[in-house]
C-alpha cells in the first residue's frame, strides 16, 4: 500500500474509532478501554503529526481527558464513588492518575473473598501494570507533542503511584511485579508477574525520567528505575506469542532511542532484546498461521508482531545515522540484518487485515476496538513508535 492511502486508512479507522466508542459526541455511549486507548492516543498524534490539522491534537487529548474521568474514577454499578485514588473532586481533577487506573473491563473486579476462577479472570476489572505503562507511555508523547509538561507529570505521578503497589517482595527476598491488582490496588488479583513487565516498565520509566529532565519536572523515578534494573537482570525476554514478539521489538527501538539521545548506557541489553526478539520471529514464521481462516486467528496480536516488524526498519535507519556509536552499530549491526529477513511478514499481515471479507469473521469482530487501533498503529507506527 503506498503512503497516501495508508494515510487515508488511518484517518477513516480512528475517525470510525472515535464515533464507535463515544469520543465523538454521538448517540453511543462512551467506552474506554486502557490498551486500546492508549494506542489510540498515538495515533491521533501521528495523525495530527501528518496532516497538521489542530483536529486530530484535540482528540488526543480530549481521550486523554475521557480515560482519566472514566477508568481513573470507580465504576458505574460500584457503590464506591468518585476517583480511586480517593482524592477529592478538585484535587483528583488535578492529579487524576494519582490512585492508577483501571482496565475498562466489563465484568466488576474479584472480591477477596470471591473464589478464584482463571478464566473468569479475564473479563473482570481491575488493574494491569502492561497497560498502566502503556499509559503511560502515551501520556509522556501528549507532553512531547503539546509542549505541555502535566502529561508528563502525570504519567510519573501514574508510575509512582502504581510501582508502590504492584512491586512487592516475596518470602525469598526476591522482588516482582503483580500481574493485576484490585482497582483500589488494595490487594493482587493475579500474583504472577508478567513476562516482559519489568522491561516495560524499565524503558517506560527511563522515556519519563528524561523528558522531566528537559522540562524541569520536580519528580524523580531513580529509585523505581533501580528496582525494574534489578528485576530484569539475567532475564530471557524470547515468546512464541506474536504480541509479545512485536512488543519487545518495539521495546528494542524505543531503547535504541534512549542509548542514542540520552546517553543511556543499555546497549547490552538492546543486543539481548534482539537476541530474544529472533526467536520469536523465526517461530511466527514457521507456525504457518497465515494459512489459518480470519476465524481462527486473533488480529491485535499478529498486528503486534506487525508494529514490532517496522520498528526493526527504524531500527536499522537509526543506527545507520552517521552520528551513531560505531560500537552499538558494530554489536547491532548483524542482528538487526538478521531481524529484516522476517519485515515482509508485517506486511502480510497488514494486507491480511485490510481485506473488508476478513474484518467481517467473529474473531475480528469481538475484537474490533482494539483490532482498528493496532491495525491504524500498524500502518502508522510513528506516533506510538516514537519517543
Amino acid at each position: 500500500m503506498d503512503q497516501n492511502s495508508s494515510k487515508s486508512v488511518v484517518r477513516e479507522i480512528m475517525i470510525e474509532f472515535a464515533h464507535l466508542t463515544g469520543l465523538i459526541p454521538d448517540s453511543v455511549p462512551s467506552r474506554r478501554y486502557l490498551w486500546t486507548d492508549a494506542f489510540a492516543v498515538c495515533n491521533f498524534l501521528e495523525l495530527y503529526a501528518q496532516t497538521g490539522q489542530e483536529r486530530f491534537k484535540q482528540l488526543a487529548v480530549d481521550l486523554v481527558d475521557q480515560v482519566h474521568r472514566r477508568l481513573g474514577r470507580h465504576r458505574d454499578d460500584d457503590p464506591r464513588i468518585g476517583w480511586i485514588s480517593g482524592l477529592d473532586e478538585s484535587s483528583g481533577g488535578m492529579h487524576p492518575t494519582a490512585g492508577g487506573l483501571r482496565i475498562g473491563k466489563k465484568m466488576k473486579e474479584r472480591k477477596p473473598s470471591d473464589p478464584y476462577d482463571e478464566q473468569l479472570e479475564w473479563d473482570r476489572d481491575g488493574q494491569y501494570f502492561h497497560y498502566l505503562t502503556k499509559w503511560m507511555h502515551a501520556l509522556n508523547r501528549v507532553s512531547r507533542v503539546t509542549g505541555d509538561s502535566i502529561y508528563n507529570r502525570w504519567a510519573i505521578e501514574l508510575a509512582k503511584a502504581t510501582h508502590a503497589k504492584f512491586i512487592h517482595v516475596t518470602s525469598s527476598g526476591e522482588k516482582r511485579i503483580y500481574w493485576k491488582m484490585s482497582i483500589d490496588l488494595t490487594y493482587p488479583l493475579e500474583s504472577s508477574m508478567g513476562h516482559h513487565d519489568p522491561l516495560d516498565g524499565f524503558i517506560t520509566y527511563l522515556e519519563l525520567q528524561a523528558s522531566a529532565r528537559q522540562t524541569s519536572t520536580d519528580l524523580d523515578l531513580g529509585s523505581e528505575i533501580l528496582d525494574m534494573a534489578d528485576m530484569c537482570k539475567g532475564k530471557i525476554w524470547s515468546t512464541a506469542d506474536p504480541l509479545g514478539c512485536g512488543e519487545l521489538l518495539s521495546s528494542a527501538y524505543k531503547l535504541a532511542q534512549l542509548i542514542i539521545d540520552e546517553g543511556f548506557d543499555e546497549t547490552g541489553l538492546l543486543g539481548v532484546l534482539l537476541d530474544d526478539s529472533l526467536i520469536g520471529a523465526r517461530s511466527f514464521d514457521r507456525s504457518n498461521q497465515s494459512i489459518l481462516s480470519a476465524d481462527y486467528r486473533l488480529a491485535f496480536r499478529e498486528l503486534g508482531f506487525s508494529i514490532g516488524l517496522h520498528a526493526v526498519e527504524k531500527l536499522r535507519r537509526l543506527i545507520n545515522q552517521p552520528s551513531s556509536n560505531p560500537r552499538m552499530k558494530h554489536l547491532l549491526h548483524k542482528r538487526i540484518e538478521s531481524l529484516t529477513d522476517y519485515t515482509h511478514l508485517g506486511e502480510m499481515i497488514e494486507l491480511y487485515w485490510l481485506e473488508p471479507v476478513n474484518r467481517e469473521s467473529d474473531s475480528w469482530v469481538a475484537h474490533r476496538d482494539i483490532n482498528m487501533v493496532m491495525l491504524a498503529t500498524s500502518l502508522a507506527p510513528d506516533g506510538y513508535l516514537s519517543l
